[in-house]
């Protein structure tokens, strides 16, 4: 396999990592009344990458699962990033 291909695969596990750590996060502000995390971040690193992330923070927090863009943004997000990562993959 490639360096692009490693590189890649890195920068996809990176995001979505940080993606479940930032839900996270947001849900613990949310609870304590502090601070939050805007929802455009939240979103920017879901489109960046973090679909998985997102959603399994989504999940596993109960964060964010009332909210329209959340309940049916982020699978579809984690949707396209499965198609293009299939497409990528199977070019290989």
């Amino acid at each position: 396999m490639s360096k692009v291909y490693i590189m890649l695969f890195l920068y996809i596990v990176l995001v979505n990592i940080v993606a479940f750590i930032l839900f996270g996060v947001d849900k613990f502000k949310a609870k304590k009344g502090k601070w939050r995390i805007p929802e455009n971040t939240l979103l920017a690193f879901a489109i960046a990458g973090g679909g998985i992330g997102s959603y399994c923070g989504m999940k596993l927090w109960h964060h964010k699962t009332l909210h329209k863009k959340f309940v049916w943004g982020i699978p579809l997000i984690l949707i396209l990033q499965i198609v293009i990562v299939f497409l990528i993959f199977s070019k290989v």
